[in-house]
């Protein structure tokens, strides 16, 4: 793991990098790249949530008992950029099955790049969870900053943001935007080409993950 600054955390682990290298490849088939997609949310997911609460609960072991050390306050919440999220969200649920689950619906406006609004169903008592934004790709960074917008507007004010990859160009906006909210990727591209894509990246991760076009 890597700090370019509190705001921004790179997971360079060799197994997250490995699985990412195959994703990237072109000819990786879509069900592979559902799998490894699955399989890297769950490695960035002890990243994002290292820092959780705990408390202390007394049990019992089959040889004696002890104090230990259990997770403290509300069940948090994972959130979902709608569509390309999903695929990091089935990951982290995995790892964190009874956390609450919402979703944000956006597409970007391929002419504007700007973010537009189609669903948005979020946990309630937001104010009170650690929240946790998901979406593969940090691009522009327009629809990841009008998420947490939203996100805010329901009281949350505990949040986190996950990403496969992340363009320097979305950071930035998100930093200016949000700069509260962390970062945690597995790798920092190049840039963003004319249309708003990442380079090299691994093109349209929601395209990728369910086959189409």
């Amino acid at each position: 793991m890597t700090d370019s600054d509190r705001h921004l955390t790179i997971v360079d682990h060799p197994l997250v990098q490995h699985k990412l290298t195959i994703m990237r490849d072109k000819d990786t088939p879509t069900a592979v790249f559902r799998q490894l997609l699955r399989e890297i949310s769950q490695l960035l997911a002890y990243e994002v949530t290292r820092h959780l609460p705990l408390a202390i609960k007394h049990i019992e072991t089959p040889m004696r008992e002890m104090d230990a050390p259990t997770l403290a306050g509300k069940k948090l919440a994972l959130i979902s950029i709608l569509r390309a999220g999903n695929g990091l969200l089935d990951g982290v649920l995995e790892l964190i099955p009874s956390a609450r689950v919402g979703f944000v619906g956006l597409y970007r406006d391929e002419e504007t790049l700007k973010p537009v609004q189609y669903y948005f169903k979020v946990p309630e008592g937001l104010d009170d969870r650690l929240v946790i934004v998901v979406d593969p790709m940090l691009a522009t960074g327009n629809s990841s900053v009008a998420a947490v917008d939203l996100l805010k507007n329901a009281g949350a004010t505990n949040i986190r943001f996950l990403c496969l990859l992340a363009a320097p160009e979305g950071i930035a906006r998100m930093k200016e935007a949000h700069p509260d909210v962390p970062i945690v990727t597995a790798a920092v591209d190049e840039k963003l080409n004319e249309v708003g894509y990442i380079v090299p990246g691994l093109g349209d991760a929601g395209d990728r993950m369910f086959g189409t076009k």
